[in-house]
């Protein structure tokens, strides 16, 4: 059984499936851009990929003109769901656009209750055990809205320098501070810091096993 689609894939999908039915060849990356407002064939590529993995198409090379539909094999349409595919980022480095094509090592599929009515939102692994008091432990991924503003309490993704680190903001009367959640750390002081910055807020959490 074939995993389900994402919306956008399935679009994808159905112009490639009649570009080849119409015209006897697929459509181009830049063509597939075009027609989706993808800005670049590294975007088009990733969703290609997915439907190769996915069993939807066949290819030959890593050329999009040599994709083809599998032979006997059932092609069933992906049913209407409510899943929303984010950006999983591999780092984030300062004075760069946040979701630049070098910072997207893959993507997450993940439920729309995940991101709600939130237009920009990324992926980040956890690395280390700084926030396990909070439930947030090395290999999971938090689900991060973009955002350069946070409320007292809440947790976050901020840049220090060119280290990104996942911590809670907390201000304490005119103290500024990066909480972690372990006692083995200590917390970080923000103010003065001209090299601090917010990249967004958690909103979720998401842990495969």
């Amino acid at each position: 059984m074939k995993n389900e689609l994402t919306a956008r894939q399935n679009e994808i999908f159905n112009y490639i499936e009649e570009s080849i039915e119409e015209n006897g060849f697929p459509p181009s990356y830049r063509e597939i851009g075009k027609q989706f407002g993808i800005s670049s064939t590294f975007g088009v590529k990733r969703h290609i990929d997915a439907l190769i993995k996915k069993g939807f198409l066949q290819s030959e090379s890593n050329s999009c003109r040599t994709l083809s539909l599998p032979q006997n094999q059932e092609r069933m349409p992906a049913r209407e769901n409510n899943t929303v595919e984010i950006p999983l980022l591999g780092r984030v480095a300062a004075g760069e656009p946040v979701f630049t094509e070098e910072n997207i090592e893959d993507t997450l599929t993940l439920d729309q209750s995940f991101v709600r009515s939130r237009s920009k939102c990324f992926a980040l692994k956890v690395k280390g055990d700084s926030m396990i008091n909070a439930g947030i432990i090395e290999g999971d991924f938090v689900i991060v809205a973009h955002q350069s503003e946070a409320r007292n309490g809440e947790i976050i993704v901020a840049l220090l320098g060119e280290e990104t680190t996942l911590k809670r903001l907390v201000r304490n009367n005119n103290e500024l501070l990066l909480m972690p959640e372990n006692d083995r750390y200590e917390p970080i002081k923000l103010n003065n810091r001209e090299d601090f910055a917010i990249i967004g807020v958690v909103v979720g959490l998401y842990r495969t096993y």
